[in-house]
């Protein structure tokens, strides 16, 4: 068992989704609150998650199956905040910023992946 709060994967990916809350979700429009707002909340807290949840598991190879998880689910945020930027409910900046971070985290979660699972 590993203890979550010391890896910079959760951090992040915290990071990330107090990002979504702050930045993202007090900008969309009302008639989004069911739809769009509620994907992207539930994707984004996903990513934490998942990573808390495997962190409880005993083997690597459990641990690496809820970083999958995780890996999908920023991906999830990843087109979200794409289409709610193409709709025009964010500008540019807060776009790149996001999406940087987002970036950030899938790259931190694919290295930890093939980490755990002896790969180069």
């Amino acid at each position: 068992m590993r203890d979550y709060k010391k890896l910079d994967i959760w951090k992040k990916s915290h990071l990330l989704t107090k990002q979504v809350y702050k930045n993202i979700l007090p900008l969309m429009p009302f008639e989004e609150r069911f739809a769009l707002t509620n994907q992207l909340r539930r994707s984004a807290y996903s990513v934490p998650l998942n990573i808390v949840e495997g962190c409880g598991k005993s083997t690597d190879k459990d641990f690496a199956h809820y970083l999958d998880n995780a890996l999908g689910s920023v991906h999830e945020v990843e087109y979200t905040c794409y289409l709610i930027f193409d709709l025009g409910y964010i500008d540019q900046n807060i776009y790149e910023i996001i999406n940087k971070d987002i970036n950030e985290v899938k790259a931190m979660l694919i290295a930890f992946i093939k980490f755990l699972r002896g790969e180069k």
